[in-house]
C-alpha cells in the first residue's frame, strides 16, 4: 500500500508540474499571485472557520463523550494529515481519532465517531455533488459529464450503504479493512474493535444526532464552496456562486474517486481545468486557485501538525518518567539463601 501511495503522489507531481508548465508558470503565478497577502489570510481564516464547523459536526455523533475542542482539533489534524503528509485519506482519519484521546476523548469513541462522522459525511458530500450536477445539467445540459457523474453517484450511494451495513452487522469485515489502520495507530496494543464496534453501534441509536450530523456536514460542504467563488474575485474573475458550487462539488467527488492518491496531487489540478473550462475559467487560473488552495492547507497544516507532534512526544515521554519512577520504587527482591 506504500509503494501504490509513493508511486501515485510521484505520478501526480509530475502531471501536475506538467501541466502548469505547459499552461505557462509565467501565466499561473501571475494569477496567483493577484491575490495578495490579504486575500491569502481571508482563505487560511475561512478554511480555520469550515474545520472548526466540521469539528462540531464530529462532536454532535459523539457528544457527552469528550469536549467540543477535543473534536475540532481532532477535524484539524485529520485534514492537516490528509492534505500534507504524503498519505492516503486512512492515515488521516487514525491521526484525526488518535489527536482526540490527546484532549481526554476515550480511545474506541475516538475510533467509533471517527468511522461514523465519516459515512455522515459521505452522504452529505453525494448531496454536495447531486446539488451541483443538478447546476451543470441546467447549464449545459449536453455535457459528458453528467452521465458519468450521476453514474459515479448513484455507485457511491450504493457503496455507502454497504458501508453502513458493514459497520452495523459485518464485524469480522470491519476488522480485516481496520487492522491496518489499528495496528498503526497503536503500535503495541490497538483498542479491541469489538469495543469500537459497540461504540459505533450505540451512536447510531441516536437517529437526531445522524441526521443533524449530516445536514450539517451538507451545510458545510455548502458553505465551503463561498472560498472558491471568494478566490476567484481575488484573482478578477466574476463567476456565479451556482458555478462555484458545480465546480467545487464535482471536484470533490473526483478527489473522492482518486483516494488512493497522496493529497489528490494531480488529480485536483486536472480537475480543476477540466471544470473550470466547463464554466468559462482559464486554466491558468484554475491552476492558480489548485496552487492558492494547497498554500492554504500548508499555512494551516504545518503548523498544527508540528504541536501534534510537541503534544505526542510529550506524552511519550510522560509515560516512559513514569514506567521509571514505578520500577525504582519498587523494593529489590531478597537474596537467596545459600
Amino acid at each position: 500500500m506504500k509503494t501504490v501511495s509513493i508511486l501515485g503522489l510521484l505520478v501526480g507531481l509530475l502531471l501536475g508540474t506538467a501541466l502548469v508548465g505547459y499552461f505557462g508558470f509565467g501565466e499561473v503565478l501571475q494569477a496567483l499571485f493577484s491575490v495578495h497577502w490579504p486575500g491569502f489570510i481571508a482563505m487560511v481564516a475561512y478554511q480555520l472557520g469550515v474545520i472548526a464547523s466540521l469539528g462540531v459536526c464530529w462532536y454532535v455523533l459523539a457528544a457527552q463523550s469528550g469536549s467540543l475542542a477535543a473534536f475540532i482539533w481532532g477535524r484539524l489534524i485529520r485534514d492537516s494529515g490528509s492534505e500534507v503528509l504524503p498519505l492516503s485519506q486512512l492515515g488521516g482519519f487514525a491521526m484525526g481519532a488518535r489527536a482526540t484521546t490527546l484532549l481526554g476523548v476515550p480511545s474506541s469513541v475516538g475510533m467509533a465517531s471517527t468511522i461514523v462522522d465519516v459515512t455522515m459525511e459521505l452522504f452529505a458530500q453525494l448531496g454536495y455533488t447531486a446539488l451541483g450536477l443538478g447546476v451543470l445539467a441546467w447549464q449545459t445540459p449536453s455535457n459528458p459529464l453528467i452521465g458519468w457523474t450521476a453514474l459515479g453517484l448513484t455507485l457511491a450511494l450504493l457503496g455507502g450503504i454497504g458501508f453502513v451495513a458493514v459497520q452495523h452487522r459485518g464485524l469480522p469485515v470491519a476488522e480485516r479493512a481496520f487492522a491496518a489502520v489499528a495496528k498503526r495507530w497503536e503500535k503495541a496494543s490497538a483498542t479491541p474493535l469489538r469495543v469500537v464496534h459497540e461504540d459505533i453501534r450505540r451512536i447510531y441509536r441516536r437517529p437526531r444526532a445522524l441526521w443533524l450530523g449530516g445536514s450539517l456536514h451538507l451545510a458545510v460542504w455548502i458553505a465551503s464552496s463561498f472560498q472558491a467563488w471568494l478566490a476567484l474575485r481575488f484573482m478578477g474573475v466574476d463567476l456565479d456562486f451556482r458555478a462555484a458550487l458545480a465546480i467545487e462539488s464535482l471536484l470533490y467527488a473526483i478527489r473522492s474517486v482518486a483516494f488512493a492518491v497522496p493529497n489528490a496531487v494531480g488529480v485536483q489540478e486536472g480537475a480543476y481545468i477540466m471544470l473550470g473550462a466547463t464554466f468559462g475559467v482559464t486554466p491558468e487560473t484554475a491552476l492558480a486557485l489548485s496552487l492558492l488552495k494547497r498554500g492554504r492547507d500548508l499555512a494551516i497544516g504545518v503548523p498544527a501538525l508540528l504541536v501534534w507532534q510537541m503534544l505526542e512526544s510529550g506524552r511519550v515521554l510522560a509515560r516512559r518518567v513514569s514506567v521509571r519512577g514505578r520500577s525504582n520504587e519498587q523494593p529489590p527482591a531478597p537474596m537467596a539463601g545459600k
